[in-house]
This record gives structure tokens, sequence and C-alpha cells, in this order.
């Protein structure tokens, strides 16, 4: 396909359904996703080799106390969990946070908070490393 003709069909002024490259015989049938939502099954893949090397991080935002469970089996599992306690009440917020404290305790890792009614649940094995120290030292962004 030439320029003027690539040019036009980006435009839409043509259409161009004999440019095969969009489409793949092999990509459209390929297996079912499983328990995913994903579509495009190179990040199915991606997040396959992330559960290998187990390098996810898993974000919930519960509704009420009863999804304390989803975040300790998560944790359990040696899965970093952020949780958003936007979304909750006061009061059920509270139970949840007193929940992640003793999970946190109980199996030796550390909860931090990273803004207003957000958590951070790290396992034993992880790190969390702060941003300030490289903001202290000055450089780049130092305007004073």
């Amino acid at each position: 396909m030439g320029s003027v003709r690539k040019a036009s069909a980006w435009l839409g002024l043509v259409d161009d359904s004999d440019d095969e490259r969009y489409y793949d015989d092999d990509y459209a049938e390929g297996p079912e996703p499983s328990d995913s939502w994903v579509t495009d099954p190179r990040v199915r893949v991606a997040d396959e080799a992330a559960q290998d090397q187990g390098t996810r991080i898993a974000t919930v935002t519960p509704d009420g106390f009863r999804d304390a469970r989803t975040i300790g089996e998560l944790f359990r599992e040696g899965v970093p969990v952020i949780v958003n306690l936007t979304a909750m009440e006061p009061s059920d917020a509270k139970r949840v946070v007193d929940f992640a404290a003793g999970l946190t305790f109980g199996l030796r890792g550390s909860i931090e908070r990273v803004a207003t009614r957000v958590f951070l649940l790290t396992p034993a094995d992880y790190r969390i490393v702060s941003g300030e120290a490289g903001r202290a030292s000055g450089g780049f962004f130092n305007q004073s």
C-alpha cells in the first residue's frame, strides 16, 4: 500500500480492508480466556509470567468488612495488597484496617499508609523503598 493510500485509509477516506496487517487468523482463533476479562493475549501472557515470577500486586476496594477475606487470601499467597477504603463507611474501614494490621503482624509483613484511607500491605519478603531520599538531595527539580 502506498503512502497516499495509507494516509487516506488512516483518515477514513478509503477502505483499507485489503490491508491484512491488522488481522491475523491465528490471533483470532486463539484459546478462550479462562477467567480473565483481558482480550489481548499478550497481556495475558505477561500476567502469567508475572504470576510465575511472583511479581504481582493486588488492588482491593472493599465495599464492606466481608471483603476482608479476599485481602487475607491474597496476602497469605505472598501478594502485596493495596487496600483502598475510600468507598467504605468509617466504622467498617476501621475494622478492615484492624484486620489488616493483625494479618500483617501475624504473617510478619508490614502495613503502610499510602494516602488517606489507602494502605499497602506487604509480605515479609518485600521491602518498601521510599522516594523521599531522592528529593532531599536536590538535583534537577531543585528550583531554590
